[in-house]
């Protein structure tokens, strides 16, 4: 997949190590913990680099994105969850969309939700 253009980033410190936070994420994240590939409506399943990096894109009329997550040791029951999101939205519908989207902060409300739930399964 080429290189999307960058859109955020947004971070979350858990307090539980990186194996327990990878677990957490699998629970938010995938339809079925136990399958990384079961990943929402909407994606496929780039990375599932254990525990590290869980990577997924996906696309449609209006966009192609991306949503990146990287779990960092910030101690020995410390993890820093960085969500980064990538996307280019071509055209007259794609600007608008962009703007329904992302221009809104509904894609950062959700993001920093999304986080915070996996903090909490943690």
């Amino acid at each position: 997949m080429e290189r999307l253009s960058y859109i955020d980033e947004h971070a979350r410190e858990v307090d539980a190590n990186r194996d327990r936070t990878w677990k957490a994420l699998l629970r938010v994240v995938c339809k079925d913990p136990r399958d990384p590939a079961t990943v929402p409506s909407g994606f496929v399943l780039d990375t599932a680099d254990e525990p590290a990096r869980f990577a997924m894109h996906g696309q449609h009329w209006f966009s192609r994105y991306e949503l990146i997550f990287e779990l960092d040791d910030e101690g020995p029951s410390r993890t820093k969850v960085r969500a980064v999101s990538r996307a280019d939205f071509p055209g007259l519908h794609g600007k608008i969309y962009r703007a329904l989207v992302i221009g809104s902060g509904g894609h950062a409300f959700v993001v920093r939700r999304m986080l915070g739930r996996i903090a909490a399964a943690a």
